[in-house]
């Protein structure tokens, strides 16, 4: 490609400097992402997300979009909403990132606590219901023999005998 071309192309690529930065509407955000609108604008009400607003339409900007995709991410890893935008806001804060790091392993540390007592809890529940199928199937079992009636004696026999 000639450096003409490239420049060219550049220049196509490249947003002017004047430019609006990029936004989003609702739709677009839920087709990204592969949810509905109504889960977008519940997050807004939870104060996940702050759009613009350009009339009635809600406008997104790319800062929404990144906090949307912290808060599916979060959701992803079990984490509550209230953990959600903590860290969310934490994000936000343009200081180091240290400190969101640290509180970051602090909600995953608890979360997998959490996640592995839940383990725990389950694996005993399911041991017991292995105890409780067993008993029943012993039980089945048992009845099912009591309940065969005795064989009957031939009608040949039953004739010989007369």
């Amino acid at each position: 490609m000639s450096s003409a071309a490239r420049s060219i192309r550049a220049k196509a690529t490249t947003p002017p400097k004047d430019a609006p930065p990029p936004s989003f509407t609702i739709t677009e955000l839920a087709a990204e992402f592969d949810i509905t609108p109504r889960a977008i604008r519940f997050y807004e009400d939870v104060g996940l997300l702050e759009p613009a607003r350009a009339g009635r339409n809600r406008v997104y900007t790319h800062r929404d979009r990144t906090r949307l995709k912290l808060t599916l991410r979060g959701k992803r890893l079990g984490l509550s909403l209230l953990e959600i935008k903590q860290l969310v806001d934490l994000y936000d804060s343009g200081t180091d990132e240290r400190p969101q790091l640290e509180a970051f392993l602090l909600v995953l540390n608890d979360h997998r606590r959490q996640l592995e007592q839940q383990l725990d809890d389950i694996q005993v529940t399911l041991a017991e219901i292995g105890q409780h199928e067993a008993r029943c199937h012993a039980l089945l079992a048992g009845k099912a023999k009591a309940a065969k009636p005795a064989p009957r004696p031939s009608t040949r026999r039953a004739a010989a005998v007369r």
